[in-house]
């Protein structure tokens, strides 16, 4: 009896351990035009056991690497692509540079500071002042589904003016959307996206016959 224990290694187990054997045997063959027949042969087994890796981009080359991987890079054959080293496993991908945004008010999210930057060019006059109450009453929006306790037209005039680096100031006499107002419109947004007229083009009534 074998235990695994006393195995070789599955570098890739999702082959299983027939491929394997396959793969030690064509190994020990010693005449290389019989060894090339029997990868091939070895491939072709391979890419029945994985069908998904036909919709890969150059599978057969996949599978050519995968071959020389389970073999520990020993295996003396002609194969048809660049054969790997085992380097090329160690070798780790560069880093990503995420990019670290500072955001002011994380529950305003960063597109609207970007829009503030667009309206601070806006030269001044109606359509400037227009986007400043605009975005005051999205801001006031936004705040109420985290606070809707303390939400006052000054203080988002203070947000605004924040964000903005005091370029962007809320008149005085601009008086904003009220909360119930927004809360009930944020209730009634979430409601229609939540209903599917789907579900009632079959319900209805049937005639009496």
């Amino acid at each position: 009896m074998e235990y695994n224990t006393t195995r070789s290694k599955l570098n890739i187990s999702e082959y299983g351990r027939n491929i394997q054997k396959m793969i030690e045997h064509t190994m020990s063959i010693e005449d290389k035009e019989k060894r090339n027949q029997l990868a091939k042969a070895i491939i072709a087994v391979m890419g029945q056991l994985n069908p998904h890796l036909r919709d890969v981009t150059d599978f057969k080359h996949k599978l050519w690497d995968h071959l020389f991987i389970m073999s520990d890079f020993k295996l003396d054959v002609d194969s048809p692509y660049p054969i790997p080293s085992a380097e090329s496993l160690k070798t780790k991908p560069q880093k990503l540079n995420y990019p670290y945004n500072h955001i002011l008010f994380k529950y305003y999210g960063k597109n609207i500071e970007l829009i503030i930057k667009k309206v601070i060019d806006i030269p001044e006059g109606p359509e400037h002042d227009f986007a400043i109450e605009t975005i005051a009453n999205h801001l006031k929006k936004s705040y109420l589904k985290w606070n809707r306790d303390s939400v006052t037209d000054e203080v988002i005039a203070e947000h605004l003016s924040n964000l903005s680096n005091g370029k962007l100031i809320l008149k005085k006499e601009v008086v904003l959307i009220n909360a119930p107002a927004l809360i009930q419109n944020n209730k009634k947004k979430k409601f229609i996206k939540h209903v599917n007229p789907s579900n009632f083009s079959n319900n209805k009534p049937k005639k009496n016959i």
